[in-house]
């Protein structure tokens, strides 16, 4: 996508508390509260797979993924409700299409399988999610607060996992996350910080991760 600039304005209406804190912060006042960012993310012409898009809380990651990506990519997180995990799965998939997109996110467990999604700990549904990310029939997904809920030794190991396996097919995945410390193992062919507003292809961001 070009360069372009992407506007969200929220209406203001004043209460008893928000002007209390307009006056003690001297916040300006206005009608309408604007946050504006200029995005330059250069991939439609471009080759990958993997993306990475990382930034501070509050600086705009979900905003920016939603402009460019779209709402149909978008993952926030699938339905588990089967008394096994593994019904929560399509119901087109096979057993064997289950088990190794479990073994692939490195969820190999078989007893652990047979648990609902909510007996498992936290390091154990975030693979269940990235399994199902791998067997959704969609071609791009954007997984926003990715590796939020879990240890950051899990995040790594996770982000290692799903990008072999995503290369295995001809899926796009794009990781959206507070996390810079998934950037070496996730191993994306682009990363755009949005906080510093920059984007940068495979090569460069390699090579820069390891000059930190």
């Amino acid at each position: 996508m070009p360069n372009f600039d992407h506007v969200v304005e929220t209406e203001y209406k004043p209460s008893f508390r928000t002007e209390k804190v307009v006056g003690m912060f001297d916040v300006p006042a206005a009608k309408k509260l604007r946050k504006e960012w200029r995005i330059n993310m250069p991939i439609e012409d471009r080759d990958w797979q993997i993306g990475l898009i990382v930034g501070a809380s509050g600086a705009g990651k979900t905003t920016i993924a939603r402009r460019v990506f779209g709402d149909d990519t978008y993952h926030q997180g699938y339905d588990w409700s089967a008394s096994s995990l593994l019904d929560d799965f399509d119901d087109g998939l096979s057993a064997n299409d289950i088990t190794n997109a479990l073994s692939h996110v490195g969820f190999s467990s078989p007893p652990a399988w047979l648990l609902p999604y909510g007996a498992l700990s936290n390091g154990q549904k975030f693979r269940c999610e990235l399994a199902r990310c791998l067997t959704d029939a969609r071609d791009l997904i954007v997984f926003d607060e990715f590796t939020s809920v879990v240890d950051r030794n899990v995040a790594k190991v996770g982000s290692h996992a799903v990008q072999k396996a995503i290369r295995k097919t001809k899926k796009k995945f794009v990781a959206v996350t507070c996390h810079y410390d998934v950037e070496g193992w996730l191993q994306g062919d682009w990363v755009y910080d949005v906080s510093a507003s920059s984007f940068c292809m495979a090569i460069v961001c390699r090579k820069s991760l390891f000059e930190r």
